[in-house]
């Protein structure tokens, strides 16, 4: 770009010259396929081992600085030639398989599925995450190739990434945003076959703005990303996509506008027409607002009409288990950002506005995200049953007259995607003892019952070579950050000295939000220097964590645990690994003994980090929160529970209780069952531990169960629903919002006059309650309702609990707008029991019968 203070600048790219017998090896570098398959992985490290490391495992990137000796020694070299076809064979055969979906949901091949979010972490060479959402997400695209979903994603292309983290001499978390070379990165420019470049635009207030699309390859699965530093854009704008979660209440509203509208309009700038859009959490709400937006420009349809259709195929989930870690934007800020897109929607302010506010009548609540996502879509999911549970509470106030129970928010479990972090010792042993269909076929509980057949001393030796590896590696890096740091050369002699390779190793590595409790175990710190001083049982703890930049709480947790390290007594045996990512948490998940969690339940919606370690037969320590509520209800034997599901309200005392009880089961569990060792000094009890967590807990924590569950549950459902709808010109569409229409006019004017029972209100077990209901329809069907009977036992407050419905059946009318309605109630259980009656929409059409404000109670 030229100006007038400087000169012009004329860009050109340079490419690798490979020579033409390893030609596949750009292909395979260009596609993320490779980082799980350890023979494909291999293949790029036996080019140069140091190399590999120091460019930080980056294969484009490597290809472009090795020598054109060392490419011309590997092509002459039959051994790698060999080596490079087996790998690319197997690279074919999995973009041409056929896959699950295909064998299982032939018949809906016109499937295709947007996933947005706001972060993907599929490997350390692409930093574009911060943590467990973009990771999980990253581990939805590579399921999704494995089963040969048909899918496409979308998300933001961060120039600066998320924050690299290190530490001041005090122990204080600095940032570091070093910019990321694209065209040293897996990620493809896309061009239109004319050579021009994809762009798109999105307008802000004053001015429009241009995105620059990428392409990212995952297997079979295309990740589009859009970035906005062009030269045609305004230096504020092309910050944008700058940094990952970064500045205040303007800058996100300005990144969810290009991840949600500019997503859109890219996807249709690429002809790619999909039929189901996942919104993973809330950042990518608006892509909803457009999707109305194209709909209502092309026909003459009313909001509502285009809204029955774009919400019966949008799918949102969430992963907060408290409001405040939603997006809120100001009204006023709302208003500034979409004053030009609200009479498209043709809404006016106040309705605009009501899509994000859980009560639409407080004018003075914030606009959320996660709300407009819940009133733009009619699929939505929490990532545990119990997260499930949580966010059934709340987001109550939008169903504010249904029982928490029945919010129709479900849960689906999140999954690690198991090959992306299986070590390579337990992926030689599964090829050897389960047969060839583990990778492809994770969530086959048969496949994993012949975990039992691995020899204990097998096993025990293949984690024995990944703690070893993980302490050889930890030196190597603390020595490389004191080196930094301008330490003295006693620390950093000392570096070479940390952790003891046969040693009980205790993982805890998470982002460090305050909820997490990372300094829980300091609590005692006497007894945790006790611990730790015994020789003849050594124990030693491995910490690895980033707090947000604005996270000053999170950065003193830190800041205690990096100065409790410091401590002479303790600092062989107790270490913070800076800078954690990918590659520090696969060494952590692969080599300790035990994956250490302490979240104050119940605010950790699922976490995975535990997932990863449990494929890897790394018992978890756990609190009973998120998945692990499940996991230990599977098999207790996999690992150990802190405490069993108490609820407090007194939060220093829960932290002093649960500190207490995490020390017990290190000093009374842990520890003894680890050093309990035959005169082979294997421990046979623990390997029973190990094989427990693969054997139960790996089929049932994966991403392909998970996007398998998503696919049956959600997507499927969805894509049928939406189709239905749009038939014969969106008459499906037309017709529900009409009929929503009428509903809300007309039903102030339903009333229940009357309910009668059979029999004196004294039953038997067995016998049958007949209940009959009158009801009020003023100029309405019967069939526009459903009138149910809600029953069960009556608690000491006066309350149904654990309630069953049933539907009543028309029976006949009485008089013009007066109707009879006939049901029965099962008296199977003796006690003191209790019904209430209920008028809901019927509508066949309706994803849920609990419309918002739409329900009567008798």
């Amino acid at each position: 770009m030229a100006d007038s203070t400087g000169p012009q600048i004329r860009t050109f790219q340079v490419f690798p010259d490979i020579p033409q017998a390893l030609a596949p090896l750009m292909e395979l570098a260009h596609n993320f396929w490779w980082m799980w398959h350890p023979d494909a992985v291999e293949l790029f490290r036996r080019l140069d081992r140091k190399l590999w490391d120091e460019v930080n495992h980056n294969p484009v990137r490597m290809l472009g600085a090795l020598s054109q000796e060392q490419l011309k020694d590997a092509a002459e070299d039959e051994g790698y030639r060999a080596h490079l076809r087996r790998v690319y064979d197997a690279f074919q055969e999995h973009r041409n398989e056929k896959g699950w979906f295909n064998s299982a949901h032939a018949e809906d091949d016109k499937l295709r599925v947007a996933y947005f979010s706001a972060e993907f972490g599929l490997h350390e060479s692409l930093p574009i995450y911060s943590g467990g959402l973009g990771i999980l997400a990253g581990d939805h695209l590579k399921s999704a190739s494995e089963i040969g979903l048909p899918l496409v994603a979308v998300g933001l292309l961060y120039r600066n990434g998320y924050f690299q983290q290190y530490l001041s001499p005090d122990g204080w978390q600095q940032e570091a945003y070093p910019e990321l070379d694209f065209y040293n990165m897996a990620v493809e420019n896309l061009k239109y076959t004319d050579g021009s470049p994809v762009r798109v635009r999105v307008d802000l207030p004053d001015n429009s703005v241009f995105c620059q699309v990428w392409k990212v390859k995952v297997g079979r699965i295309p990740l589009y990303l859009l970035d906005t530093n062009l030269a045609e854009n305004s230096p504020a704008d092309r910050d944008i996509t700058s940094r990952l979660y970064g500045g205040g209440s303007e800058m996100r509203i300005k990144q969810e506008i290009v991840l949600g509208i500019g997503g859109v309009r890219a996807l249709e700038a690429l002809n790619i027409q999909p039929t189901i859009f996942h919104m993973n959490e809330g950042h990518s709400a608006f892509l909803a607002l457009e999707r109305t937006r194209v709909m209502l420009e092309s026909s003459a349809m009313t909001f509502d009409e285009a809204r029955q259709q774009v919400m019966s195929t949008n799918v949102f989930t969430t992963h907060t288990p408290v409001p405040a870690g939603i997006d809120f934007f100001s009204p006023e800020l709302m208003l500034k950002y979409f004053k030009n897109m609200i009479p498209q929607l043709k809404l006016d302010d106040e309705g605009f506005l009501a899509l994000g506010r859980e009560d639409v009548m407080n004018k003075k609540q914030g606009f959320s995200m996660a709300v407009l996502a819940i009133r733009l879509a009619d699929q939505y999911n929490g990532v545990s049953k119990l997260h499930g549970d949580v966010s059934r509470h709340m987001w109550h106030n939008i169903w504010p007259e249904v029982p928490p129970d029945e919010v129709p928010i479900r849960s689906i479990t999140n999954g690690i995607h198991v090959r992306s972090w299986l070590s390579q010792d337990m992926s030689f042993l599964f090829d050897r003892y389960l047969g060839e269909g583990w990778p492809t076929r994770p969530a086959d509980q048969s496949i994993w019952e012949d975990v039992d057949q691995i020899p204990d001393e097998e096993l025990w030796r293949a984690h024995e070579r990944c703690r070893e590896r993980l302490v050889g590696w930890a030196r190597g890096r603390l020595k490389e950050h004191l080196t930094k740091r301008g330490a003295s050369s006693e620390d950093i002699a000392i570096a070479d000295e940390v952790l003891d390779p046969e040693a009980l190793t205790i993982g805890f590595a998470r982002r460090f939000a305050t909820y997490k409790r990372g300094a829980l175990l300091l609590r005692d710190a006497d007894r945790l220097r006790a611990l730790i001083a015994d020789t003849k049982r050594p124990i030693q703890f491995v910490f690895a964590g980033k707090a947000h930049p604005a996270d000053q709480e999170g950065k003193e947790l830190i800041r205690a645990i990096v100065q409790f390290a410091r401590d002479a007594s303790v600092r062989r045996r107790f270490v913070f690994l800076e800078n954690y990512d990918m590659n520090v948490a696969r060494y952590l998940v692969q080599g300790v003994d035990v994956w250490l969690n302490t979240p104050r339940r119940p605010y950790e919606a699922s976490g995975t980090s535990g997932m990863k370690a449990a494929c890897n037969g790394v018992p978890n320590c756990s609190i009973l929160d998120g998945w692990w509520v499940e996991g230990y209800a599977i098999d207790p034997n996999s690992g150990w529970a802190i405490g069993r599901d108490e609820t407090y309200t007194d939060t220093n005392y829960q932290d002093q209780i649960e500190s207490q009880a995490l020390y017990t089961i290190l000093e009374k569990q842990i520890l003894p069952q680890f050093y309990n060792r035959g005169p082979d000094n294997v421990p046979r009890e623990w390997i029973g531990r190990m094989k427990a967590c693969m054997r139960h807990l790996t089929p049932v924590f994966n991403t392909n169960r998970m996007v398998k569950e998503y696919t049956e549950k959600l997507y499927l459902p969805a894509f049928h629903r939406g189709l239905q709808l749009a038939a014969n010109g969106m008459e499906g569409a037309r017709s529900l919002a009409k009929a929503k229409d009428e509903l809300r006019h007309k039903w102030g004017n339903i009333k229940v006059i009357g309910v009668h029972t059979s029999g004196n209100g004294h039953y038997k077990v067995g016998e049958t309650m007949q209940v009959e209901a009158m009801v009020d329809l003023p100029d309405l069907d019967p069939g526009a309702v459903q009138v149910q009977l809600y029953a069960g036992h009556i608690n000491a407050s006066g309350e149904i609990e654990d309630p069953q419905v049933f539907r009543m059946n028309y029976a006949r009318q009485l008089a013009p707008g007066r109707h009879v309605f006939a049901g029965e109630i099962q008296c199977k259980l003796s006690g003191r029991q209790g019904f209430a009656l209920r008028v809901l929409p019927g509508y066949k059409d309706l994803a849920t019968p609990f419309e918002p404000g739409l329900i009567i109670w008798n």
